[in-house]
């Protein structure tokens, strides 16, 4: 696996609840490329319960929905949004657990419509939470010149 580099790190106002490694409320993921998967690995904590040790749902698809964004980052090189999640939650996942792994990818593209799937496993590998997202995608020319996009690599380009 290769470590993708943050694109928007050290940008003024960057504060994303997923991925802002500063942002002390939010989950301060890292994602890594595997072929055509892009993985999040990332450890609970016990103020991201809903539950008594047990991870707070909203939590669970956050995760998935910000590995999702990361997909049309990396793999297409252009930013997005959401414009539709469907969330199957399989099995309850503990705040204990001592790392999940959140897998995605892309299903299939559709002009500017990118449909992505994801799954979260726990540290025994088992799929406890799975998505089908629908993310609407900028043009990588509108990325760039409006939304100030300027690409997203691993660390070794």
């Amino acid at each position: 696996m290769k470590k993708i580099i943050n694109p928007w790190e050290g940008r003024e106002g960057y504060m994303c609840f997923g991925c802002a490694p500063h942002n002390p409320q939010g989950l301060q993921m890292d994602f890594y490329e595997d072929g055509d998967d892009v993985v999040g690995i990332w450890e609970p904590q016990k103020w991201y319960q809903g539950w008594i040790n047990t991870l707070h749902g909203g939590i669970v698809a956050t995760l998935m929905d910000e590995v999702g964004g990361w997909v049309v980052a990396r793999k297409l090189q252009t930013t997005g949004v959401t414009s539709k999640m469907e969330v199957r939650y399989l099995k309850p996942i503990s705040t204990e657990e001592p790392k999940l792994v959140i897998r995605a990818r892309i299903k299939e593209q559709k002009r500017n419509l990118v449909y992505i799937t994801s799954e979260i496993y726990n540290s025994n590998n088992e799929v406890c939470s799975q998505s089908e997202m629908l993310y609407f995608v900028a043009s990588p020319e509108k990325a760039r010149t409006e939304m100030n996009f300027c690409g997203c690599r691993t660390e070794d380009e």
